[in-house]
């Protein structure tokens, strides 16, 4: 499933627009440096950090998208960060929990 057809599916408001990566699983966290260890390329990252530097491990792992959950903001400036480096960033009210899921429903049909 591509970060498009995610976010259209399960109306993810976009934020920022990237590429239209295929996106190969999930992570949730919200503790940067654990997420810059442990998500791998082409994740969809559900998180309610939204600075600068959450922009920066996304940029990093070479993250599908970043979704802020909960109606979490993203920071202006880090926001501005991830249209410069296009960066997919969307927002929702879900849950990261119910996100996760909806993502794992999808990539195990």
């Amino acid at each position: 499933m591509t970060v498009n057809e995610f976010s259209k599916k399960y109306e993810l408001t976009p934020l920022s627009l990237g590429e239209n990566i295929e996106i190969h699983g999930g992570f949730t966290g919200d503790l940067l440096s654990w997420v810059m260890a442990n998500a791998r390329e082409n994740n969809a990252w559900f998180t309610v950090m939204g600075n600068i530097n959450a922009v920066a491990v996304a940029s990093l792992n070479e993250i599908a998208c970043i979704v802020m959950c909960q109606d979490s903001n993203m920071m202006p400036d880090a926001l501005e960060k991830a249209k410069e480096e296009c960066i997919n960033v969307f927002s929702t009210k879900k849950s990261c929990f119910e996100m996760c899921g909806l993502l794992y429903n999808e990539l195990n049909k």
